[in-house]
């Protein structure tokens, strides 16, 4: 077994220890139930003709009267598999199933007796054997042990769903939570889970593809369960802090973090250039960067620099009218990060929730939901989810137009966003898209931790130069006196669009902001600046502390608002491979000071998003309000006529 830091490599040959023990668990094993009821009712033959199969006495032991009595059910789920669909043969499914379910109880239990030898559960057991376990170590070893099946039940899920990853299709199954979850000692663990498994193979399993969706969605299950109970349990150092590798299978786990599936999926999009997104100066130079500091992270601390010094955009909306350019600027994003990715050997996943992850069978469009973000939040990958058309996918609440899927699915994001558990580790970025976001939920809106306006193609130049793109090369028509995509050098736009949020855009915002300059002359130090958000606060009550927290992690964005070298994507050995101190450091020798310009201009980039979006929705609401009012109007009118009639 090879080690390095805390990362080892798993021998084939300790995992092959245990592929007759596994085998023999998938041929045969009882199992009396404890937590789940069963789904199946077991076959149970009269021994002979006339005697019933169940018991004909109650136990008179004082205290066993009151066990739940369950006898104990015979399981083969070689067997269970091999009768989906019955055929002449075993289906290559079926087998392949087969295979992985053994090598997957091999490696689990390869990796819980390394875990069993770092924490002295070894000794223990044989001196729980011996007789000689002294009382003041029973307590833990009964810890150990439980720790030891909480792994065992982990490691198993994860590499089973890892070894089925390449056979997963577009099947799905309704499977319920698992739970028959026991942490007694890791065979009865085991002989629970698999008693499950096989109950629920038997209800949802019609054919090989339900098959493979039913153990997937069952080690999802599990693996799920399992982690948030080991949340609590003591005695799991010796395999949190530690990463095993098996080579032949490229499958990792570290701790009770989800392993990554085995290969990065192909991303088919039709990308676009930086040259092709024409306008939408700041949205586009912020999606270049972040692009880049994505490749920043860090895959053995499982840490990016920037989330560290504190200029990483975890999640971000991008707002505009209809046709300014909000899918070119996913296809570009996405195409940089896949190219970067691509050319430093990273895993790369992209996803986008949409309307058709809202179910009508509830609770599911959140499972939907959850599943996406952990899809993409995964620390083994790059990723960068998006969630276009929100305000058609979220609900807002108190909205009586939100359908209940869509309130689930806004839980989720709020809570995966910012919610008590939320760590940003920076390997991923969450673009939220919509044309209307005032029909955002507000507590959602704010979870956006940046806000990108795109608002397309804006000068002359701008236009001249889009019309020049999508006419192509098909044709003689002359350029004239234009100077093509000079408009669009990203630096020189970029500088100029901020430096225009010096003063606000929106009327309301700019009222605040003429009101406390006049008050307390040029914004120039903390006390002012506090001064001009308390107003804004006044004017809208939306503007809370969160909104703060936007500002300056936006204020810190900026500090970072420098180029990482085109030479160090194209080149990983410059910067992607090197330790996470070094790349640290090379971060904080680019960055460049806060002045009191980037705050006030963030502070009203930010607040103008938020008065955009609560005109907007006071004038829908009003508009509304306005036109029921008319409807009733205008039905008294003619009740009243008709009863005059």
């Amino acid at each position: 077994m090879s080690e390095t830091g805390n990362r080892m490599e798993l021998r084939e040959t300790d995992i092959r220890t245990h592929y007759a023990a596994a085998l023999a668990l998938l041929d045969r094993l009882d199992h009396a139930p404890r937590l789940a009821m069963g789904l199946v009712a077991p076959q149970i033959e009269e021994r002979s003709p006339g005697i019933g199969a169940r018991r004909a006495f109650r136990s008179t032991t004082p205290g066993l009267v009151t066990r739940r009595t369950v006898t104990s059910d015979g399981v083969a789920l070689r067997s269970r598999i091999a009768a989906v669909a019955r055929g002449d043969l075993v289906t290559p499914v079926q087998a392949q199933v087969t295979q992985a379910l053994r090598r997957g109880l091999a490696i689990a239990m390869a990796i819980a007796d390394q875990v069993a030898d770092r924490t002295g559960l070894v000794a223990l057991k044989r001196a729980s054997l011996d007789g000689t376990l002294s009382d003041d170590r029973r307590a833990d070893f009964v810890q150990l042990v439980e720790a030891e099946a909480l792994v065992t039940l982990f490691v198993f899920a994860s590499a089973t769903k890892s070894l089925l990853a390449d056979q997963a299709g577009t099947a799905t199954v309704d499977l319920s939570e698992v739970e028959e979850v026991l942490t007694d000692n890791a065979p009865l663990a085991l002989n629970g889970a698999l008693w499950e498994l096989d109950q629920d193979i038997a209800v949802l399993a019609q054919d090989d593809a339900t098959l493979t969706a039913t153990v997937i969605a069952f080690c999802d299950a599990l693996a799920e369960k399992v982690a948030a109970r080991a949340a609590t349990m003591p005695g799991l150092d010796a395999f949190t802090q530690a990463t095993w590798h098996v080579a032949a299978d490229d499958f990792t786990v570290q701790g009770f973090a989800a392993p990554h599936a085995r290969k990065s999926t192909t991303l088919t999009m039709a990308f676009k250039t930086p040259e092709e997104v024409v306008g939408n100066h700041i949205a586009k130079a912020q999606a270049l960067r972040l692009s880049k500091m994505l490749m920043a992270y860090d895959f053995d601390r499982r840490m990016n620099p920037f989330a560290d010094l504190g200029g990483f955009i975890f999640t971000f909306m991008g707002d505009g009218k209809p046709g300014t350019g909000k899918t070119t600027l996913i296809q570009m994003m996405a195409g940089l990060i896949a190219g970067y990715c691509e050319n430093a050997g990273y895993p790369f996943r992209y996803q986008n929730l949409s309307t058709d992850n809202i179910d009508s069978y509830q609770g599911k469009s959140g499972q939907n939901a959850k599943a996406f973000i952990t899809n993409i939040i995964d620390p083994a990958v790059i990723g960068f989810g998006t969630i276009d058309d929100i305000d058609q996918l979220a609900g807002k609440r108190g909205d009586r137009k939100s359908s209940a899927g869509q309130l689930e699915i806004t839980a989720v994001l709020m809570e995966s966003f910012a919610g008590a558990n939320t760590v940003v580790r920076g390997n991923c970025t969450f673009g939220m898209f919509s044309n209307y976001p005032e029909n955002v939920d507000d507590a959602l809106r704010q979870r956006a931790g940046a806000r990108f306006l795109v608002d397309g193609p804006q000068s002359r130049d701008d236009y001249i130069d889009i019309l020049t793109l999508l006419m192509g090369k098909n044709h003689d028509i002359p350029l004239g006196n234009h100077d093509l995509f000079a408009a669009q050098a990203i630096q020189k736009a970029v500088a100029a669009s901020y430096a225009s949020h010096t003063r606000p855009h929106e009327e309301g915002l700019l009222r605040v902001f003429e009101r406390v300059q006049a008050q307390h002359g040029d914004l120039d130090t903390l006390a002012k600046l506090g001064t001009y958000l308390k107003a804004i606060q006044e004017a809208d009550e939306r503007f809370t502390g969160r909104a703060i927290k936007n500002i300056t992690d936006a204020v810190k964005v900026r500090a970072m608002d420098f180029e990482l070298p085109d030479e160090w994507m194209e080149n990983p050995d410059l910067f992607l491979r090197r330790d996470y101190d070094t790349k640290s450091a090379m971060i904080r020798d680019l960055r460049q000071p806060i002045t009191t310009d980037m705050v006030l201009q963030e502070i009203n980039r930010y607040a103008d998003s938020e008065f955009r979006y609560a005109d907007k929705s006071d004038e829908i609401a009003i508009a509304n309000a306005v036109r029921d009012m008319t409807r009733m109007e205008e039905a008294r009118r003619r009740y009243a006529k008709g009863l005059g009639a």
